[in-house]
């Protein structure tokens, strides 16, 4: 999300690689929770939490808006960031991606639960059909225009779509939103990055699938 939102903004960023399994004490000190995101802003602020972080990014770099002028229109956008941030997230992200790929670059965490992988596979369709069903009703997913909620939803579905687990045959208006997503200069460094030893499936890159 982080990412994104910095290219939207053409804001210029050093991006550090860091194994949060590790907690480096220089890493503890800016973040005691040991998750990643962090921003450093060259000031020395520290913020936290992807959330937060993009919010802010888009309160003090003000162009182009992310977030509606529309009180209620924001709040829509808050409640999608919360619903792929930790439903999305908790329902199949950490069901897949957290057992195919984390589990397998850290020896610490165990082996891959096939019971969290099946649900994963099976809560996935409820998430695409709920991106078609909004998608059908707004030109984007909070509305009118591209927000933060579309980079929080794109961004999630982009870590499930690099291991080859989203069945987008069978949801084609989430397919179809996504393809306008990845057609985004913004999110197209997203679909450059390569895990060593784990390359995405061929139509990840593809803007056209």
């Amino acid at each position: 999300m982080v990412r994104v939102v910095l290219a939207e903004k053409k804001l210029d960023a050093e991006l550090q690689v860091e194994k949060t399994w590790e907690r480096r004490p220089d890493f503890t000190a800016l973040n005691p929770a040991g998750q990643v995101p962090v921003l450093v802003e060259e000031g020395g602020s520290v913020l936290c939490d992807g959330t937060a972080i993009i919010e802010y990014l888009d309160e003090v770099y003000r162009e182009p808006p992310l977030m509606p002028a529309d009180p209620v229109a924001r709040a829509e956008v808050r409640r999608l960031l919360g619903w792929f941030g930790f439903r999305f997230q908790a329902d199949v992200t950490d069901n897949l991606v957290g057992e195919k790929v984390f589990k397998r670059l850290s020896s610490q965490h165990g082996e891959p639960d096939s019971r969290k992988i099946r649900a994963g596979y099976a809560n996935i369709h409820e998430h695409l059909d709920y991106v078609a069903w909004l998608t059908e009703r707004r030109a984007w997913l909070a509305g009118a225009a591209f927000t933060l909620a579309d980079i929080a939803a794109a961004a999630q579905i982009s870590c499930v779509d690099y291991v080859g687990d989203v069945p987008w045959d069978a949801h084609v208006g989430a397919k179809d939103w996504y393809a306008r997503v990845k057609s985004r200069p913004s999110f197209r460094t997203l679909l450059t990055d390569h895990l060593p030893g784990m390359p995405p499936p061929p139509h990840y890159a593809d803007l056209d699938f």
